[in-house]
């Protein structure tokens, strides 16, 4: 899996891990924070949350148009710098005022600049990476650990950030609402040893860096020594742009029903959700318990794959550590509390869980050669979104509607109505990383490899338009919550997954002639 791909990868990927843990360490609670902090109703926070994800993906745009000139690594740097401002600003305590909103929409727009200056580029370099011909077979493969690699940092932001909410509470005497502050200062952290682990490892990818001046004293790689850019005719390059923007579109309404995670799912685990858990399923609210899992599961490829009887002794012996572990944790008559923001850690838990499983069927689907084109896969993850979502609205009939009740502060507050087993969101959260597997680190693959060389990085950024569009329409989730039957809202999502997937395989076509 780890094998044969270039050791600027790992450097790139780690980084990006200590940014995208802040990054989502803050996002597990921000809907819940404007909720309670400054009294809005759930359209109001849904309405700030969609056009906070909005314009973290739309600023890439300009992040690649910017690296285009005047390189990716400085684009990158730069970017780290402005987020750690954003995540300082937010982490202060100031209240629920006008002024605390003010500051804290600033905050945000500081967040969303400079991720855009990071998120992008720093992507970009990991496709320019492949672009040696020792690794061109290893892309899609490459962009598979990348995105685990940001699932890493992703599966235990959820419990930082309630752990260190709780913390701030019990420990420190804060209030419920100051207590969220401490959660966003975790991403200021994140970003210093994201910025520290860059540098240390810049040496192993200093030549996809880009920019003037990059050449090494010491004799290292280049920008000078990456292979020629190739040249297409302007009806080649009309052709790739096209097959990117439809691309793009059907990308869209993918992210519009995925990240409802963070906004209407989560609401759903707050108001209908039951809160507590027992036994066997209480163990999967243990960040610790899945990682164990995901010991077992990259162990067990280890075993199989390995060449010798020391590996597969070495493998077979972490398996049964991993597999006491779980059993010294499971508790029959134990109960554990179950808070909202945990259920965001299913998703990349399942990512990192999944990926070598997804990566070996490709491989030897590609090995018959009967490997899905990357379009082909993306349009498969649309209608596996679609059952997801089905899965909700299957589950959800009977349900009532969302209610909210006047607060002692004279906000209104959240009612608990219903207690559906947390395996709902369980599986629901399964069915939709395998349509992300299938789509966004494909997709990613799909633009380094299409776009014109000499618009990277402006393409990279379109890819992160259009999930700055999707994520605008995350809105719509808050706007039909508590005005349409639960059924009904989930449905609209489904409809416009598989909607997206038909149009999908209708250009199929003019896709794979791109590829």
């Amino acid at each position: 899996m780890f094998e044969g791909q270039p050791k600027g990868l790992f450097a790139l990927a780690l980084a990006n891990t200590g940014e995208r843990f802040g990054y989502y360490t803050m996002l597990a609670v921000f809907a819940l924070f404007l909720r309670a902090n400054y009294g809005l109703s759930p359209a109001l926070a849904g309405t700030i949350y969609s056009a906070f994800l909005m314009f973290v993906y739309f600023f890439p745009l300009f992040g690649g148009m910017l690296a285009d000139k005047f390189g990716f690594g400085r684009m990158v740097t730069t970017g780290i710098i402005i987020m750690f401002a954003g995540y300082l600003l937010l982490s202060v305590p100031l209240g629920g005022d006008s002024l605390a909103l003010v500051v804290m929409l600033a905050a945000l727009l500081l967040i969303g600049f400079g991720t855009g200056l990071f998120k992008g580029n720093l992507q970009v370099m990991v496709g320019d990476l492949y672009n040696d011909p020792k690794y061109k077979d290893k892309r899609d493969a490459g962009f598979s650990i990348f995105y685990m690699a940001i699932n890493i940092g992703a599966l235990f932001a959820p419990t930082a950030a309630v752990k260190i909410k709780e913390w701030a509470e019990l420990s420190l005497g804060y209030s419920s609402n100051d207590a969220y502050h401490f959660s966003f200062a975790v991403a200021c952290a994140s970003l210093i040893l994201s910025i520290a682990i860059y540098y240390v490892f810049r040496s192993t990818f200093i030549h996809v860096e880009g920019g003037k001046g990059k050449a090494a004293a010491d004799g290292k790689a280049s920008a000078a020594d990456a292979p020629a850019a190739e040249e297409l005719s302007k009806e080649e390059t009309k052709q790739r742009i096209v097959a990117l923007c439809l691309v793009y579109a059907v990308v869209i309404f993918f992210w519009m029903a995925f990240h409802q995670n963070g906004l209407s799912l989560t609401y759903f685990a707050d108001e209908f959700t039951a809160q507590s858990a027992e036994g066997l399923q209480a163990m999967c609210f243990n960040v610790w318990n899945l990682v164990a899992v995901i010991v077992i599961v990259y162990a067990l490829f280890s075993l199989f794959q390995s060449k010798t009887g020391k590996g597969k002794a070495i493998s077979a012996v972490v398996i049964a550590m991993a597999v006491c572990f779980l059993c010294l944790q499971y508790d029959a008559d134990g109960s554990v509390t179950v808070s909202a923001p945990i259920f965001q850690q299913f998703n990349p838990f399942y990512v990192v869980a999944l990926t070598p499983v997804s990566m070996a069927i490709f491989s030897s689907l590609a090995a018959k050669g009967r490997e899905p084109s990357a379009p082909r896969k993306i349009a498969y993850g649309m209608i596996v979104a679609a059952v997801a979502y089905a899965l909700m609205a299957f589950g959800s009939l009977g349900l009532p509607m969302p209610q909210t009740e006047m607060g002692a502060d004279g906000n209104p507050v959240a009612v608990h109505v219903a207690d559906v087993t947390p395996n709902l969101l369980i599986t629901v959260y399964l069915v939709l990383t395998f349509g992300e597997l299938l789509l966004s680190p494909m997709g990613i693959s799909f633009v380094s490899k299409v776009a014109p060389p000499k618009y990277k990085g402006m393409m990279m950024g379109g890819w992160f338009v259009a999930t700055a569009v999707g994520n605008q329409l995350v809105v719509v989730g808050g706007l039909l919550w508590g005005t349409v039957p639960l059924w009904l809202c989930w449905s609209v999502f489904l409809g416009v997954c598989l909607v997206a997937a038909v149009f999908m395989f209708a250009m199929m076509k003019r896709l794979e002639k791109v590829c």
